[in-house]
């Protein structure tokens, strides 16, 4: 195994000059030592300073509880109105409370450009991550309007709202390389590099970027060395990985998982600007040839065929992943050992570093390497799981992954469950392919797993809640009540409606006081109607939205008396007349003798279905709800004109025209 440290990798000036300053002042010993928050940011060298009694504040409210001893300013810096505040503190106590600002002196410079920048009216655009506190104490040094942007996305964002006059900074830490493509983005818009733009990036960061960029392409895989709060280092993380997909973050020498990088041949160490050199040291040591292979044989376990392990998945191409199980050798699982389900690119649904229970299928495969199952280990379970449900008949929910001939197939883990039509619903379903990608819970009711016999039985639980809805429904409804309901079903002979987990049906007959002739012109699924209890039957509920208050009959003889006038429409037509909606529910018949003073074959021949027309109204039987009407009265009433070459029609009297006697069938 080559190891490669990297030249930049640890300390930067101004972090070691913010350590060494604290240290200074332990050793002098003039009193206590504070930090105003973590001198940087890496808990080991924090933890360091706190053995020699060293405290970190938080806040200003822990510095007014300060009345003697020095107190550091970190490398990140504070605001202006944080540093204020210390220095006024310093005067209260009368220089007991001392103030060493050990800020970054690139960072000092930052608050001296944008606090000129806003004096000279120039709006200030920090490049930097805005909850980092050097980016915080840079924000506070602004006299003016600041904005702060972290990528290049962010800049487009906001590009239309600032004003000319610019000032372009960027945290000492930031990524060199997004910086640039700011930069050109911002150039792109008329702002000269030379007056809006200054390149506050720390020569520090950008070397240690630039070398940890080029080491991460010529190596197997990257180590990254530093606190997971360290904004730089996780920039480094960032780039490294960009390039080498095999990137660790190592926080200290106590990384639990060395084994992980016994299959590099060529492995980089950087780290970053807030990690000590001891640390550094630490680890490039326990990876050493000698120290590291000798841990590797202490650590290595024996396996045997069958056997539970866990691993890391340390390598993932598309038909294969490779783990590390702490075995001499690194386990291999296949495609189709991974699941019983098709999965097109193994790289899609697992990722480096995650931990999978394996089974061990063959310790050495003839090529050093150990076989593995995850789809074997996955069937034991849920076999077992499904055989415990059988026994205790509990109820399993699961995905339906077919729609096969003859019913369902439910994947439970990596065992098939197969669910006959007949037993998918308490009523027949003609089509099952409506589940498809659906939850079901079912029972199982057959269990062999020697045949391959797993039956599962959703009806029995469909029938137990629509026994149990059709009870709490039937506890709360009665003959009369009016409520509201969704369809499920249209049929041509009526509705099937929801009234809350129990259907009714609205029969065709009481779907309205007026004739309805298709159902399914007049109601779909989904649709929501107001209706009411018309009748209980034991499970059978019957609806009506003939409601009383709305019926056309309740005053026809007033409405509807002979000798009326009425205008209808045309609603239908047979041989021997036309039915006449004259009101919303109301048909009246106007016979073929009736339509005109002249002959008339057939209705068609002179009507229209649609048409509205005038007739007087001949005659009414509102106990059989029959009215006849004639436009030929109508038209002799009003004396209108017969033209002399039409024949008259066939003389018939008032009094003799009929009234239909049967409503023929709706052509709708």
């Amino acid at each position: 195994m080559n190891i490669r440290l990297a030249k930049t990798a640890g300390f930067c000036f101004g972090v070691r000059r913010a350590v060494d300053t604290v240290i200074r002042l332990t050793e002098e010993g003039n009193g206590p030592v504070y930090t105003f928050g973590p001198i940087i940011h890496n808990e080991t060298v924090v933890n360091d300073l706190a053995a020699r009694g060293v405290v970190t504040l938080t806040g200003i409210e822990d510095l007014q509880s300060v009345t003697e001893g020095t107190v550091v300013i970190r490398s990140h810096g504070v605001p202006r109105e944080i540093h204020e505040a210390m220095r006024k503190r310093e005067e209260e106590t009368g220089g007991k409370v001392r103030i060493t600002d050990a800020t970054c002196p690139f960072v000092k410079k930052i608050h001296g450009i944008v606090e000129k920048a806003g004096l000279e009216g120039r709006h200030v655009l920090i490049c930097g991550d805005r909850e980092h506190p050097e980016v915080k104490g840079i924000t506070g040094w602004c006299t003016g309007p600041v904005s702060v942007i972290a990528s290049l996305e962010e800049a487009k964002q906001i590009i239309d709202t600032l004003p000319k006059a610019l000032c372009i900074v960027a945290q000492t830490t930031f990524d060199y390389k997004k910086f640039k493509s700011i930069i050109a983005f911002f150039s792109d818009f008329g702002y000269n590099s030379n007056d809006s733009v200054v390149n506050t990036i720390c020569n520090a960061t950008e070397e240690r970027q630039t070398e940890a960029r080029l080491l991460a392409g010529e190596c197997d895989a990257m180590v990254v060395i530093g606190s997971e709060n360290s904004s730089n280092t996780r920039k480094l993380y960032e780039i490294c990985k960009a390039v080498c997909p095999s990137t660790f973050y190592v926080q200290s020498a106590d990384y639990p998982d060395y084994k992980a990088f016994k299959s590099f041949r060529c492995i980089g160490i950087t780290a970053g600007a807030s990690t000590p050199s001891t640390i550094i040291e630490e680890v490039q040591n326990r990876m050493s040839e000698d120290n590291f292979e000798q841990m590797l044989e202490e650590s290595f376990k024996t396996i045997h065929n069958g056997e539970v392990v866990e691993g890391t998945v340390i390598r993932v191409k598309e038909d294969e992943i490779a783990l590390n199980i702490g075995y001499k050798a690194d386990g291999i699982l296949t495609k189709s050992e991974y699941s019983s389900q098709p999965v097109a690119d193994l790289r899609e649904v697992v990722k480096e570093g995650d931990k999978l229970s394996v089974k061990v299928v063959k310790v050495n495969d003839g090529d050093g390497q150990v076989l593995l199952s995850r789809r074997r280990l996955a069937q034991e379970r849920s076999s077992q799981v499904l055989q415990d449900a059988f026994e205790n008949k509990t109820v399993i929910t699961a995905k339906v992954t077919d729609v096969v001939k003859g019913g369902l197939s439910v994947l439970v883990d990596e065992c098939r469950v197969f669910i006959p039509a007949s037993l998918v619903s308490d009523v027949f379903e003609r089509d099952l392919t409506k589940y498809q990608g659906q939850e079901i819970s079912f029972l199982i009711t057959d269990y062999d797993p020697k045949k391959r016999s797993i039956i599962g039985n959703r009806k029995v639980l469909v029938a137990e809640q629509r026994k149990a809805a059709l009870e709490a429904a039937l506890s709360r409804i009665k003959v009369g009540d009016v409520v509201e309901g969704t369809v499920k079903n249209v049929t041509d002979f009526g509705a099937f409606i929801d009234i809350g987990g129990v259907d009714g049906l609205l029969h065709i007959s009481e779907m309205s006081w007026g004739r309805i002739g298709n159902p399914k012109k007049h109601y779909k699924p989904g649709d929501t109607v107001r209706v009411f209890i018309k009748d209980i039957n034991n499970d059978k509920i019957a609806l009506s939205k003939r409601f009383d208050d709305e019926n056309p009959w309740a005053d026809a003889e007033k409405r509807f008396a002979p000798g009326t006038i009425v205008t209808g429409r045309v609603a239908r037509m047979t041989d021997f007349g036309a039915f006449v909606e004259i009101a919303p529910g109301v048909d009246a018949l106007l016979h073929v003798s009736q339509i005109s003073r002249k002959r008339v074959e057939k209705p068609a021949d002179v009507l229209k279905i649609g048409q509205e027309i005038e007739a007087l109204i001949l005659e009414l039987r509102p106990e059989e709800k029959k009215i006849s009407i004639s436009m030929r009265a109508l038209s002799e009433e009003r004396g209108e004109a017969v033209p002399e070459d039409e024949a008259p029609a066939e003389e018939a009297s008032v009094e003799e025209a009929p009234v239909a006697e049967e409503t023929p069938a709706d052509p709708e």
